[in-house]
């Protein structure tokens, strides 16, 4: 058996441990959204799980501490990156060429500079839950996922021009989404097989919001699309966040102070997580029906208890 100290790489649950030194609120669920964005890129073994070497942990901690100390969006920490890249890579050619110059015949060293640099299509779902109890028992119990708010809406209408399709195709009639369990999370379906992508346009109005104000949920971690500038597309997920922090817009709550709400959803669904994971790991209909209307009741009792507390807390400036 191969042994921690034996292997040059580190498990998901391994690196979480390592991060949580310097940032104690960091989850699995972080780590593999920065994944998804095209930030790191762990190379995988043979069954699929994420190895992380020196390099990848230590473009992690850069990534972290720019959100934490500067608060940049991904977008910009990604070009940030890039371009740091691109100079170490021009730096080593640079070196190279003197000194083949120098040493005729030689071989020049590869450059090293930071690994896994290009923004890649995200890999295959699987569960990494199971890989990182494994590796690192605490980090089951710090998982975090998207926060969910149930509702009995359906999931927003695609809108009028739709990302990537043929203009010839708009006036097709969307097919059903295909059957089997799904949870209406604030408006996005979760656990269904269909999405629709917008552009940030359509988001914007869509979401009935301005270009400047989505700037400012991007720039506080509030929502994060895919793809940089004017490219940058978004998710029905991503919608339905962005609709309710309008609300929380035009009711004179700014955009840091939605900071707050992240990060109690991601721990309440990080809970969330802990009760339905054991459902969905039977790999069975049923079960994952199961674990579809379990996650409906706890979100909905989430909702409220929240709202009973905060009702409670400000009754006496309403009391007559």
């Amino acid at each position: 058996m191969t042994t921690v100290n034996e292997r040059p790489y580190l498990s998901i649950g391994e690196v979480l441990g390592l991060l949580r030194e310097e940032f104690p609120d960091v989850t699995i669920s972080k780590i593999r959204f920065l994944e998804s964005q095209g930030l790191i890129e762990p190379e995988r073994t043979s069954s699929g799980y994420r190895k992380f070497y020196d390099g990848d942990v230590e473009r992690l901690k850069v990534i972290l501490r720019e959100q934490r100390e500067n608060f940049l969006p991904l977008r910009v920490i990604r070009d940030r990156l890039e371009a740091r890249a691109n100079d170490d890579s021009a730096a080593a050619s640079t070196a190279s060429g003197s000194m083949l110059s120098a040493t005729a015949g030689a071989t020049p060293a590869a450059p090293r500079g930071i690994r896994n640099l290009r923004v890649a299509e995200p890999p295959a779902p699987r569960d990494d839950t199971t890989e990182a109890t494994a590796a690192h028992p605490a980090a089951a119990s710090t998982t975090a996922s998207p926060a969910v708010t149930p509702t009995s809406a359906e999931p927003p209408a695609p809108s009028a021009i739709g990302m990537g399709r043929h203009p010839a195709a708009q006036a097709l009639p969307t097919p059903p989404p295909a059957a089997g369990p799904s949870l209406t999370v604030a408006g996005a379906m979760v656990g269904s097989t269909r999405g629709e992508i917008y552009s940030r346009g359509e988001l914007c109005s869509i979401a009935g919001i301005e270009a400047k104000d989505l700037e400012q949920l991007e720039s506080f971690g509030i929502v994060a699309g895919r793809g940089t500038g004017a490219n940058t597309t978004f998710t029905d997920s991503d919608l339905a966040i962005v609709r309710a922090a309008a609300g929380f817009l035009s009711r004179g709550i700014d955009a840091r102070h939605l900071r707050g709400w992240r990060q109690s959803a991601e721990r309440e669904a990080g809970l969330f997580e802990q009760r339905i994971l054991p459902l969905l790991r039977q790999r069975n209909p049923q079960a994952r029906q199961d674990a579809t209307q379990l996650l409906n009741d706890l979100a909905a009792l989430g909702a409220e208890l929240r709202a009973a507390i905060v009702s409670a807390t400000l009754r006496h400036h309403l009391d007559p």
